[in-house]
């Protein structure tokens, strides 16, 4: 009968389509495992959430804020929210963690840098927060938490035990390493080692409050500061 494809004759033949060109294990094989793959998802997921969650707090403050329109700005149902975080402070904490967390790894590598000076070491630490705070998005973690703290104590509880209690004894020893090794003559940073990361604070603050009247050189801030950690004068002389 006319219209059926002569035996032998592959289907794609007989209807005029090409045949499809074979592909090697490699070539078909996903671009990862599926456990990554889902690894993956979930991490995406993850961010999402808390990117969202920067523009839900930034916008609204910690007391006003609803986990309903922070699982809306994402995407997510508020149930797949909660599988993540148990609830809004939870969120907050790892919002704070994952602002801070360059600059803390920065600092908590410090001991396992000798070899680097006082002003190699707070070059780093400086860079660090320039970069990864003042220079993004992370900067309002930081500003809700110094306006929120002291109406929520838990976290300014978590700020202090999960950042501050192992920041400080590391920016101290530091100071005081500097002092022991003839860098600095002051002992002023080791034994109020706050007067290291102080101003980088206030940056943050002022850029929130005041930066449109007078914005603020916060390169050259930081430069000086310096200076006057090291015991400089202009130029870096000591």
């Amino acid at each position: 009968m006319a219209g059926k494809a002569k035996p032998g004759k592959r289907k794609s033949e007989a209807t005029g389509r090409r045949p499809a060109t074979a592909r090697s294990p490699a070539e078909t094989a996903p671009p990862w495992p599926a456990a990554d793959r889902r690894a993956t998802s979930k991490e995406r997921r993850r961010q999402a959430i808390l990117t969202a969650a920067l523009d839900v707090f930034s916008e609204r403050g910690f007391a006003s804020a609803r986990l309903d329109d922070v699982a809306a700005a994402a995407g997510v149902a508020k149930g797949t929210l909660y599988l993540y975080f148990p609830d809004k402070e939870a969120l907050f904490q790892a919002l704070v963690r994952s602002a801070a967390e360059s600059v803390a790894t920065e600092i908590a590598e410090i001991p396992d840098r000798r070899h680097l000076s006082y002003d190699e070491a707070l070059a780093r630490i400086f860079a660090v927060f320039r970069r990864d705070i003042l220079g993004t998005r992370r900067k309002h973690v930081l500003r809700l938490l110094l306006a929120e703290g002291g109406r929520f104590p838990a976290l300014a509880e978590f700020y202090w035990r999960e950042i501050l209690t192992k920041a400080m004894p590391v920016l101290a020893a530091l100071a005081h390493e500097a002092v022991r090794r003839g860098e600095i003559a002051s002992d002023a940073a080791a034994r109020f080692p706050q007067l290291i990361m102080s101003p980088l604070i206030m940056t943050v603050i002022w850029d929130g409050l005041f930066s449109r009247f007078a914005p603020l050189d916060v390169d050259g801030l930081i430069e000086a500061h310096r200076e006057l950690l090291l015991g400089r004068r202009p130029g870096g002389q000591p």
